[in-house]
């Protein structure tokens, strides 16, 4: 039996073991946390929204980050300290432009089809992870944000999406908690929401029962292609999958990869619904406001969960407070009800490839994969491009794929 070494323990890496598992590979997994899921697969938006596939790859992405590159709580946040990756990612991001309506229609797809494997291992592996199908509803309150959606919707609908467009008082019935001045809005009814932490928690805790090994709390120091294998540290493998977040873009040096993933800082609030007046006046659909570029999700009857922001400031996690603070205003705005009295923040890195597209495939070297560069989608394409790269090393790898694993209760 083939022995697969993957590469980080976030949403890609622990749905990539499942599929490799599901192969009958063996499987072993690497990361330096003691825990699965303690990076940008913690505290997320929560949105598994094919209704977000629209890449960033626009000239009007760029020209809103040149404007708000001097306001602190502005979405997007630009670090005006140089570095050479920072401008060779932005470079390529320029050149990605022309395939912004490509990708986009791509990414579509990709989104729905992950929506059937993340229900097979939810399924199968009985995960409870606040899972809810209440749909996503995207508002908007400008006429110039609102005829740019229906470009967009018309580029959703070319990957397989369909989603309605609504007045002012259809976005208000479908959630009437919703405060502020709004023009209109699209509804995707098959879009969903749940919590990413406890999804992969959960995932990985059935695979180590099923034999798949965990190696938590381990560096990856030195990964190598040699004779008969790949080697990370003393151990060797028949091949590895690098799912490891912003650190893949140095684990494929050492392996003679380019891998150009930019880590791009995401922030969130996860407001603890304490008192039946906030449970009843939080939103029970999932948000995204077009203009402050915040999303929302509801997690159970206890928490909601704000997420926004995008931060080009290199490898820095700190959590600051000039970035927090537009989220809790903007909950205290629209949902005014709502306490924030308890409010949790979070940063992570979100692994950004310059045209918003993940790298799935192979590298140079023979045994060598790749599934990583999600971006902001990690939650939404993680099952769909879990079992691409699976598809492709049993593909690969013909006499050693086995045939599928057996399914048997977790202990």
């Amino acid at each position: 039996m083939a022995h697969y070494a993957i590469l980080g323990a976030g949403i890609t890496g622990v749905t990539t073991a499942y599929a490799l598992h599901a192969r009958g590979y063996d499987v072993t997994v690497y990361d330096r946390h003691r825990y699965p899921a303690m990076e940008t697969s913690f505290a997320n938006g929560g949105q598994l929204s094919a209704s977000n596939s629209e890449t960033w790859t626009q000239w009007s992405t760029v020209l809103k980050g040149l404007r708000w590159m001097l306001t602190a709580d502005a979405p997007l946040s630009v670090s005006p300290v140089p570095s050479w990756h920072k401008l060779s990612w932005m470079a390529e991001f320029l050149a990605a432009i022309p395939r912004y309506r490509r990708n986009t229609v791509a990414t579509a797809r990709l989104a729905i089809a992950a929506r059937t494997g993340l229900a097979e291992m939810a399924e199968r592996a009985a995960l409870d992870f606040d899972f809810s199908r209440a749909g996503i509803l995207h508002f908007y309150k400008t006429r110039a944000d609102f005829a740019h959606a229906r470009k967009v919707t018309a580029m959703l609908a070319e990957g397989g999406l369909a989603r309605r467009e609504l007045s002012a008082d259809e976005v208000r019935r479908i959630e009437p908690r919703l405060h502020g001045d709004i023009l209109g809005g699209y509804w995707t009814e098959s879009d969903s929401t749940g919590d990413i932490h406890k999804f992969t928690i959960g995932l990985a805790r059935w695979l180590e029962g099923q034999g798949v090994r965990f190696r938590l709390g381990t560096e990856i120091g030195d990964v190598a292609a040699v004779a008969g294998g790949v080697r990370v540290g003393d151990a060797l493998h028949d091949g590895i999958v690098v799912c490891a977040g912003v650190g893949s873009r140095a684990i494929a040096r050492q392996l003679g990869d380019r891998v150009n993933v930019y880590p791009v800082k995401g922030y969130s609030i996860t407001v603890n619904l304490d008192d039946p007046a906030s449970r009843a006046a939080a939103p029970r659909v999932s948000l995204l406001d077009d203009k402050a570029k915040i999303v929302t999700s509801r997690l159970g009857d206890g928490r909601f969960r704000v997420a926004g922001t995008a931060e080009f400031n290199g490898t820095n996690r700190d959590i600051r407070a000039d970035r927090v603070r537009p989220l809790v205003r903007w909950v205290e705005e629209h949902f005014p009800e709502v306490s924030t009295e308890s409010c949790v923040p979070w940063a992570g890195l979100r692994q950004m490839m310059p045209d918003m597209m993940p790298r799935v495939g192979p590298g140079r070297r023979a045994g060598v994969y790749y599934n990583t560069g999600h971006g902001h989608l990690g939650w939404t394409l993680g099952a769909a491009t879990a079992e691409a790269i699976a598809t492709r090393i049993a593909a690969d790898d013909p006499v050693r794929a086995t045939a599928p694993a057996a399914p048997r209760k977790a202990a």
